[in-house]
């Protein structure tokens, strides 16, 4: 019974359960290293994931954001515009249910990228989050130029992100989640309460994934 217990408990997490120790996936292109590593005696190729690439940002306190202000934090990442009359509504609700969380966290923040910057400035983000009272820099609200968000959402997050007109914007409800070394681990549709509680497990899962890469051994 003792011998039989363990490998019972592994059995219903991974096939009755969610599995929430699963590792997560990285999504993206990716391409093998010229490096390597041996793993059980075997020799395997290290693999180059798809990163975030640089950009510059404002957010809703006026101040530059870049990539490297996410240095080190885990975050998610989402698209919207102010006026939007619906969907955007729920998403950031929703987005800030889940802050609520990871208020006191230093390791998780939230970014929410406006798709219409031309109306979106610093004032009216800044009078927009006032709603959601998001603490210090747990969520940044930003903005910037088309040239810069445009091509960020496509070839960064691997979402789309298009102006039709003044008033309609093609753009993605999926909440991204990133990892410390700027991987896309998750995409959750904003609007689905089942993606949200799968977003939530699954932070917990990075934050896991973190604290075992700073795990000293004891002996």
């Amino acid at each position: 019974m003792i011998l039989a217990l363990p490998g019972f408990l592994y059995y219903l997490l991974t096939a009755e359960g969610k599995n929430r120790y699963k590792p997560l996936p990285f999504f993206g292109p990716k391409q093998l290293a010229a490096t390597s590593h041996k793993f059980h005696g075997q020799i395997i190729p290290d693999t180059i994931y798809h990163k975030l690439p640089d950009f510059k940002l404002v957010d809703q306190n006026g101040a530059t954001i870049t990539s490297k202000s996410f240095d080190n934090k885990i975050f998610v990442a989402s698209f919207f515009y102010t006026h939007c009359p619906t969907v955007c509504n729920t998403i950031n609700k929703n987005v800030n249910a889940l802050l609520s969380d990871y208020a006191k966290n230093n390791m998780v923040c939230f970014a929410s990228i406006t798709v219409d910057p031309e109306r979106d400035s610093v004032a009216v983000l800044k009078n927009y989050s006032k709603q959601y009272h998001p603490p210090g820099i747990k969520w940044l609200f930003l903005t910037g130029d088309t040239s810069v968000i445009y091509p960020l959402a496509r070839k960064g997050f691997l979402v789309n992100a298009v102006k039709v007109n003044n008033d309609d914007f093609i753009y993605s409800d999926k909440l991204i989640l990133i990892d410390k070394e700027k991987r896309i681990r998750g995409y959750y549709s904003g609007t689905s309460t089942n993606d949200i509680t799968k977003l939530n497990d699954e932070i917990k899962v990075l934050i896991a994934e973190e604290l075992r890469k700073n795990d000293k051994p004891l002996y």
